[in-house]
């Protein structure tokens, strides 16, 4: 995570049932003109303030910047961090001379942008070559702290199953190489060209979890522990639970939303652990198949009900989901925030919805990316 961490709960915040929740965003940096996305990273990344740059990382491409959020338990203090991140690297990209997209790939055709020089990635680049995506892929991770890392494989298993519905909530890449893909989001069709792109095994055991990631490693599907681009995965670096299901979000509002759904899921997943409920070992074809259906029509259209494998409504399962949260909402404040948030998406539809409503009103690209930026601004 970007300079932050989602630390495992304080003794009185654990005592309380409360868990800490942290955000990662990434963006695309492109021509205020055409919309098509540019190498600007290190001229973004002069123009960062100094006492901001801790948060503020290179991505993959030089078209990619990211953001991380101090670790909180309030969405207020999400919030705050979100917003002062986002314009204050909305600034920054307009001095160099460049927008900031809040958008899980770029909408329109140009070059693809170089990779950041670093060891690592031109490894990446050796080993896996055409698998780079276009203009940059763009996604938003969830670190929620938990206290071992025994509890956090159970909560993995417990989880897994309801990454679709998420999945659909962040749908924010319809468009790409100047067309309509057919899919709200893109930038998951592009993302699992990487061979550790999957959702998350029903896992045994920390042991388990930690045999499947030397034999990936072994095999050549990952170079190290950080390619391991499950779903949902253990932070290898902190003492979190990571969720790096989604697009990017558009607006601070989506992301505070998500943030708060994906912390209630991993507080369930824990209530349930320490009740002696079993996780819901739904089938692994089934949820490659509900992560593809929440891909391709977002919230807008129907959803796996991973319970029984039929399609349903989207908005109904997602209810359904959110009452199911409802308990943890409650016991960390968010219930009230929540419902309001839904309330706003459901009158203005998910992100990948958004873009096509501007699209459909004014046949511009130009005009999409134009109201992308000013969601990501706030």
């Amino acid at each position: 995570m970007t300079g932050q961490v989602a630390e495992a709960p304080s003794d009185m915040a654990a005592a309380a049932g409360l868990l800490t929740v942290g955000v990662e965003e990434e963006f695309l940096l492109v021509d205020p003109h055409t919309g098509a996305a540019v190498p600007a990273v290190d001229l973004v990344m002069e123009q960062v303030p100094a006492e901001l740059r801790g948060q503020v990382e290179r991505e993959f491409q030089t078209s990619q910047i990211e953001i991380g959020s101090p670790p909180g338990l309030e969405l207020s203090s999400i919030r705050h961090s979100l917003g002062v991140l986002r314009r204050a690297l909305s600034d920054a990209a307009e001095r160099a001379g460049v927008r900031l997209l809040a958008i899980g790939t770029g909408p329109v055709d140009g070059p693809v942008p170089p990779v950041v020089d670093k060891p690592r990635f031109d490894r990446m680049i050796e080993r896996f070559r055409l698998l780079v995506p276009g203009p940059g892929n763009n996604g938003m991770h969830v670190h929620v702290g938990v206290p071992d890392p025994d509890t956090g494989v159970q909560v993995l298993n417990h989880v897994r199953p309801w990454l679709p519905m998420l999945h659909a909530v962040t749908t924010n890449s319809p468009f790409s190489r100047g067309e309509d893909t057919g899919y709200a989001s893109w930038r998951s069709v592009e993302w699992e060209r990487w061979p550790s792109v999957a959702p998350t095994p029903f896992l045994e055991s920390h042991e388990h979890y930690q045999r499947l990631i030397r034999q990936l490693i072994s095999s050549g599907v990952m170079l190290d522990e950080g390619m391991l681009y499950w779903y949902a995965r253990l932070s290898a670096k902190y003492p979190t639970v990571e969720l790096r299901i989604g697009d990017v979000c558009p607006s601070v509002d989506d992301a505070v939303l998500v943030a708060a759904l994906v912390r209630a899921l991993v507080a369930t997943a824990m209530a349930d652990v320490e009740a002696g409920r079993p996780a819901l070992q739904t089938d692994h074809h089934l949820l490659v198949g509900a992560h593809w259906r929440a891909a391709h029509d977002g919230l807008e259209g129907e959803a796996v009900d991973v319970t029984n494998g039929e399609l349903r409504p989207a908005w109904e399962l997602l209810d359904r989901f959110v009452e199911r949260m409802r308990p943890a909402l409650e016991e960390h404040g968010d219930w009230a925030e929540v419902t309001d948030l839904l309330g706003g998406l459901r009158r203005h539809g998910s992100g990948a919805a958004r873009q096509r409503a501007v699209f459909e009103r004014t046949g511009r690209l130009t005009d999409v990316v134009q109201d992308v930026a000013r969601q990501t601004r706030g």
